[in-house]
């Protein structure tokens, strides 16, 4: 039986979840190691900080802070991934996989998991209504593949190379059409646009598509070795 990839989002009385929808503007994700939690916290406005932390200490033990732009890192000395009360200490079936980072926004609480047996996907989601838990499927289809290779492709992994430019470059080709079919413009008209050489935003494009195709190859040469009949079930929902 194939494995399923299933995302969904809940909820309940969780203190992140209530942070969230207390602050709309802030977006938390959480990793756990079973002793410390770790959490990146986005913040549009930076000066609801404090309100924010302090809202954290009344649910969990920070031990130490790194701040980056409008971005923090809280560590937190008591996990509070699992604990009573929580979606996650739901999740006891060894045939589902939680996959981290659990995210928090405007008070809904995100997760992602890898069933290995229907049965057990629609087990948790079932005791879960009946316990009072808000819950929303947002994404169910068949997984295929390699369930290391997957998780392991991240944003970070495949524009970390870009440049600002090289970045730009690509956004703006899209926006124009370029990479449609038929196209919806070309590079010359592109560039006057955009007040630059039609040879130096073709460079700046080339090097993005160069740096983002070196970077998923590894993904589809995985890819080709699932069996047609896997790949065509991925289609549906």
């Amino acid at each position: 039986m194939a494995l399923f990839e299933i995302v969904f989002r809940a909820r309940y009385q969780s203190p992140f979840g209530q942070i969230t929808e207390n602050h709309p503007s802030a977006k938390i994700f959480q990793w756990c190691n079973d002793e410390y939690d770790i959490i990146e916290l986005i913040l549009q406005k930076k000066e609801d900080y404090d309100e924010i932390r302090e809202d954290f200490t009344k649910a969990v033990e920070i031990i130490d802070e790194i701040h980056n732009g409008g971005n923090a890192h809280v560590i937190t000395r008591m996990c509070a991934c699992g604990g009573k009360g929580t979606v996650q200490n739901y999740i006891k079936d060894p045939t589902l996989l939680l996959i981290p980072p659990i995210a928090y926004e405007e008070g809904w609480e995100y997760l992602r998991l890898i069933g290995f047996r229907h049965e057990s996907v629609k087990t948790l989601l079932s005791r879960l209504g009946e316990d009072g838990f808000k819950v929303e499927i947002l994404r169910k289809k068949p997984f295929d593949g390699y369930i290391a290779s997957s998780l392991t492709l991240t944003t970070d992994a495949l524009f970390s190379g870009l440049t600002d430019k090289q970045v730009h470059a690509l956004l703006t080709a899209y926006a124009q059409g370029y990479f449609r079919f038929p196209r919806g413009s070309d590079l010359q008209t592109i560039a006057s646009k955009e007040k630059i050489s039609r040879t130096t935003f073709l460079e700046h494009l080339k090097k993005a598509e160069n740096k983002i195709i070196t970077a998923l190859i590894p993904h589809i040469q995985l890819f080709r070795r699932v069996p047609q009949d896997r790949k065509d079930a991925m289609n549906f929902v």
